[in-house]
């Protein structure tokens, strides 16, 4: 058990995935917001008198009196969370590492350099060894994936184990969430589709190779699984359905497939990690399922729905999966991604630490 709360400074605070941050921590056992950073034209302001609140539950009262800091090191808190936009965080995020704080990010920036994970931790644990190769010495930056990528991934991890992936064909229908706010244009988007979402199809067709790829001398050795997206937005608001069709390395039946899906345990059982859900996979049974109405929200959010499994006349198997986008395709992901480091030791406390934390921490055994 963690017997003690980290604290927790959120970089890109005012924004949908900032504030979707600002609400799961509320209450953590763990983790706990002490400090909310943003742009300029928002610091030295009260976090409620500056914040256009989207999230169902109330903005806690505590968060809201936290004043606005500028997202530059230092911030009063062992750790940060960014939900800063791509080209904030390229040079905000290794600031912050830098200054040594581990640096949990949702940015696109730094996915792809070799020495930084790109985490699914029941997907990819072993990854969060590339902090020790990273050059930001003493802090470290972990990312999550794309929003969508992360359905996929967990999707297609029981089907590479027990077949093996040769290519797998996906095309996405996004929610109007994963755009942030102000977001799609009320005109461009009810009643309508949009067929194309700038630079999703590349992380799809990119992440998941370093994701399901191994550890190497340089870094990560990519799967060779071939991928090839679309992406749409649709008029829903939360829930990336995603329908994809695979080409297996060995044959299976589709009655096999299907107990993959279904076996598929969580790797995390056991640390107590307290967003990690039992079953992140969930198989549906019945045909017309799953869907983001009635699905995303379930498993407090982290858990991935999968459904309509059979045949492909052209690959051999297909299949629909569904995501919280905002939860497990962002806020929860990297919350999740900062509870694996917390147990596995890379994570320890800045900032004054009630009496015996720092005794407790140095004598745990991760």
């Amino acid at each position: 058990m963690i017997d003690y709360r980290l604290k927790v400074g959120i970089l890109g605070a005012t924004g949908a995935v900032g504030q979707k941050l600002v609400a799961l921590l509320a209450g953590h056992p763990w983790l706990e917001a002490t400090a909310v950073a943003a742009s300029q034209r928002s610091t030295g302001r009260a976090y409620g008198d500056v914040v256009h609140w989207l999230e169902m539950a109330p903005l806690p009262a505590e968060i809201a009196a936290l004043p606005v800091v500028a997202a530059e090191p230092p911030l009063e808190c062992d750790l940060v969370i960014s939900a800063l936009d791509t080209d904030a965080a390229r040079e905000i995020e290794p600031a912050f590492a830098g200054a040594g704080y581990p640096v949990f990010s949702n940015a696109s920036a730094h996915r792809m350099r070799p020495d930084v994970p790109l985490l699914v931790p029941e997907v990819n644990a072993e990854h969060l060894r590339l902090v020790e190769r990273q050059p930001f010495a003493p802090g470290f930056i972990v990312t999550n994936p794309n929003c969508s990528t992360v359905g996929l991934v967990l999707a297609l991890k029981p089907l590479a184990d027990a077949f093996g992936l040769d290519a797998v064909q996906v095309t996405t229908m996004q929610a109007v969430s994963g755009a942030g706010y102000p977001g799609v244009a009320a005109l461009d988007i009810v009643g309508n589709v949009l067929p194309h979402i700038p630079g999703e199809e590349a992380k799809l067709e990119s992440e998941p190779r370093k994701i399901l790829g191994a550890l190497a001398g340089a870094g990560i050795a990519e799967h060779p699984v071939t991928i090839s997206a679309q992406a749409n937005r649709v008029p829903v608001l939360d829930g990336h359905l995603l329908s994809a069709s695979v080409r297996l390395s060995r044959p299976a039946d589709i009655e096999a497939v299907r107990a993959a899906f279904a076996s598929f345990t969580s790797p995390l059982a056991g640390l107590g990690l307290p967003s990690a859900p039992a079953r992140p996979l969930v198989l549906l049974a019945t045909p017309e399922v799953p869907q983001p109405r009635r699905h995303a929200a379930l498993g407090d959010g982290m858990v991935v729905h999968v459904g309509c499994v059979r045949a492909c006349p052209v690959l051999g198997v297909r299949f629909v999966a569904l995501v919280h986008n905002t939860i497990r395709g962002a806020a929860g992901a990297a919350i999740l991604n900062a509870e694996l480091a917390i147990r596995q030791g890379f994570v320890t406390p800045r900032v004054a630490a009630p009496a015996g934390r720092e005794a407790t921490l140095a004598a745990k055994t991760w």
